[in-house]
């Protein structure tokens, strides 16, 4: 038994001094809500699904500028029909050049082209809604960021009162170990002086290697919380620890809050944009059967040697292009464009009533975590009072060490019990207050 005794109390002593020797880092609620805004991975990774989105709707503004293409060509040729026109488009041609002999026989003839083309669209209404469904898109990954960081911000909340429960964990379980000392040290007194059996004494000893181990747990929590903290804030916290600067709540504040869901929620208003980018979608699949108008024209530099421009020429001109048949391609595209669209609007429907749900379920459990609050505040009251009379008939010879060890035991549960209640019960609202922000 005493060498059972001594492994405990050395592994526990080697925990703790594992965690003493960590640096300890204070940091309060919201320097941790500006971190995590600033080097969270999930905000950075939506932030740049945002910025591949707009990158996708500038690639729209094609449908208003022009499309310039500017080109140098050269080219050696006894190709008949060649070699007549790049004799024209220099600008040299003369008559001799009419002989059929060398029409239908030429000499080597060198062409060098600099061309200038300009392509620039009118009319394309498909273009245009497609357009309007890029924006759609993009900001739907706008709202979408901006509701990432609303729930990184509650999921830090929750994991700082969590840290904050871990210490108070500690503490609590630090007095009871203190309490649980002293418990032992007045048995072994009466034990010596044979007022009470070994078995009580050995009882005693048990509650106490008992919280022991409890209270190296707690601070295996302390340091669960910290690493949790460091991966939302994206930090490497090898050898430290985060401690918090505000202590845990051990009241709660009732408040009134909404108790339906509001369609002005990001993620709400991120899916009624998702739905608006389908709609845009399928009106521009349907006006893809309309004809398209565009302006085009180049500028043409010719010459027989390289990067030189004795000959000059340009074409403007318009192009109105319609096509009519393409073996039910379109059809099928529109076709694809309702589908998705319709579907859209049923998962956006589906999501707003699992939202209320959500939330009607949230309300009754805050009211349940309300009333786990008050029964478990009044339970540890109880349970200190219990343990109070309990030890003071001790002392006095009139109690037992079982009861004596049950009350201690009772008391350290309910108090652990009322701040995990507490816990809870902000973290519930807190919630609750994310499901209609």
């Amino acid at each position: 038994m005493k060498k059972i005794k001594l492994l405990l109390i050395l592994s526990i002593l080697f925990g703790v001094g594992k965690l003493q020797a960590q640096d300890t880092l204070s940091i309060s609620k919201n320097e941790l809500l500006q971190k995590v805004i600033e080097k969270n991975l999930q905000i950075k990774a939506t932030e740049k699904a945002f910025q591949s989105a707009r990158a996708d709707y500038r690639q729209s503004n094609a449908l208003f500028l022009p499309n310039i293409n500017v080109s140098h060509t050269g080219i050696s040729t006894t190709n008949p029909l060649m070699a007549f026109g790049s004799k024209l488009n220099q600008e040299i041609l003369t008559a001799s050049d009419f002989n059929p002999a060398l029409l239908n026989d030429p000499a080597k003839t060198q062409n060098f082209a600099t061309r200038i083309e300009v392509q620039q669209p009118l009319i394309n209404l498909d273009g245009l809604y497609g357009r309007q469904a890029a924006k759609a898109k993009m900001d739907a990954f706008q709202l979408q960021t901006e509701r990432t960081i609303e729930y990184l911000k509650l999921e830090v909340s929750k994991a700082y009162m969590q840290l904050q429960l871990a210490y108070k964990a500690v503490s609590v379980l630090e007095k009871a170990n203190s309490t649980a000392k002293g418990n032992l040290k007045l048995v072994e007194n009466y034990f010596k002086n044979c007022m009470l059996q070994k078995t009580d004494l050995l009882n005693v000893q048990v509650r106490v290697n008992e919280i022991t181990n409890q209270l190296q747990y707690a601070k295996s929590n302390v340091q669960n919380a910290s690493e949790y903290l460091a991966f939302l804030l994206n930090e490497d916290m090898a050898g430290k620890t985060y401690k918090p600067t505000e202590a845990l709540d051990n009241v709660i504040a009732i408040e009134s809050i909404n108790s339906t869901i509001s369609d002005c929620r990001k993620d709400i208003q991120a899916m009624q944009k998702s739905s608006e980018a389908y709609k845009k979608m399928l009106q521009s699949s349907k006006f893809g059967f309309l004809p398209r108008l565009n302006a085009f024209g180049s500028y043409e530099l010719y010459d027989q040697h390289v990067f030189q421009t004795s000959a000059k020429g340009y074409v403007v001109g318009a192009q109105l292009s319609w096509n009519v048949f393409d073996g039910f391609k379109s059809f099928g595209k529109t076709q694809k464009a309702k589908a998705d669209f319709e579907k859209a609007e049923i998962e956006t429907n589906q999501y707003k009533k699992q939202s209320q749900l959500e939330l009607n379920k949230t309300n009754r459990q805050l009211v349940d975590a309300e009333n786990k609050v008050n029964l478990s505040k009044l339970a540890f009251e109880q349970s200190q009072e219990a343990f109070r009379i309990r030890q003071n008939r001790f002392a006095q010879g009139l109690e037992k060490t079982t009861d004596l060890l049950l009350a201690e035991t009772q008391m350290a549960q309910k108090e652990l019990e009322h701040l995990q209640a507490v816990f809870e019960y902000n973290f519930t609202k807190q919630y609750l207050q994310f499901l209609t922000k």
